[in-house]
């Protein structure tokens, strides 16, 4: 298995709106993998194929080397699944959830199930009617980790956490990476996600036009601060400009594929440090690729814009 998550040239429609548009994404074994992009771009219908809910009109999608839509039912009892917006009995107790749920799984689930709660802090003689947004959400959390999945599909899953249950939460991820299980995520919580994620994919228009692991990712796109000049021309050659803007003399530029020859030259010819280079956090690079500039992106195509979750140099 050379991946435990792929989606191939997947193209899924809903009446006449294309959702996803040629999305092609790979996640290798054991990684934590965040995929971020605005609402409406594609994540969720990227994990209603994975679980089988829906059908891709084209491509392929497989999970563990499986085809995620003809082996669904299997699946299950290795794939664990948060939605964004979980929806269960209310009358039921949160004991009650596991055991009923348990009814479809293999031995030990409502065990491990009454455990995560414990450990989410859930008091599991509650009904599920009672809980607060955040008890709701994680009580799907303690179902998906029941499962004691190799495969965890999280859709915005700290939705509704407080502060502290969610870096303890991600924080757990780590851990279930370490195991060699693999991780994919949906968040708006971006820097918390970029403590955690090995990999990141950025979505727009139903294409990843971004996918690359986090420390290649902050290598690639950088702030180039350049001192002593009035025009933006005077750089021109660092590399790929996705936003720029001038303060008096200084001029400022998120840079993607930063050309460390033309940095250098431009720094010969100006006053030392005029020059210099910053990384950029996971919420900046999100903000800049995915403003205006991410239809250009797109229409690169795979050569320039698309990187696969290994790191391969182009």
């Amino acid at each position: 298995m050379s991946a435990a998550i792929e989606l191939d040239n997947v193209t899924k429609r809903f009446g006449d709106r294309l959702v996803l548009d040629r999305m092609t994404l790979k996640v290798e074994p054991g990684s934590i993998f965040a995929l971020l992009g605005d609402n409406g771009t594609g994540k969720s219908t990227s994990m209603k194929l994975l679980t089988g809910q829906i059908q891709a009109d084209i491509g392929s999608v497989r999970l563990l080397g499986r085809d995620a839509w003809r082996d669904a039912v299997p699946l299950r009892h290795e794939v664990g699944y948060v939605p964004e917006k979980p929806k269960f009995y209310d009358w039921m107790t949160v004991a009650e959830l596991g055991r009923f749920v348990g009814g479809f799984h293999r031995e030990g689930f409502e065990s491990r199930f009454t455990e995560a709660a414990g450990r989410l802090g859930l008091d599991v003689s509650r009904k599920l009617a009672d809980l607060s947004k955040g008890g709701y959400a994680r009580a799907g959390l303690a179902l998906a980790m029941a499962v004691d999945p190799k495969v965890l599909l999280l859709d915005e899953p700290t939705s509704g956490l407080d502060l502290s249950t969610r870096r303890e939460f991600l924080s757990g991820m780590v851990d279930l990476a370490a195991e060699g299980r693999t991780v994919l995520i949906t968040s708006h919580q971006i820097a918390e996600v970029e403590r955690v994620a090995s990999y990141v994919g950025l979505i727009a228009g139903g294409k990843l036009v971004l996918s690359l692991p986090m420390e290649e990712l902050k290598s690639r796109i950088v702030r180039v601060i350049v001192q002593g000049v009035h025009e933006a021309e005077a750089v021109n050659g660092l590399g790929r400009v996705l936003q720029a803007d001038r303060y008096g003399d200084i001029w400022r530029a998120i840079v993607h594929l930063p050309d460390p020859d033309a940095i250098e030259r431009v720094a010969a010819i100006r006053s030392s440090g005029a020059v210099k280079a910053e990384r950029l956090s996971l919420e900046e690079i999100y903000g800049s690729v995915l403003s205006s500039h991410a239809a250009a992106f797109a229409e690169a195509g795979s050569a320039d814009a698309i990187y696969a979750a290994g790191g391969a140099d182009r």
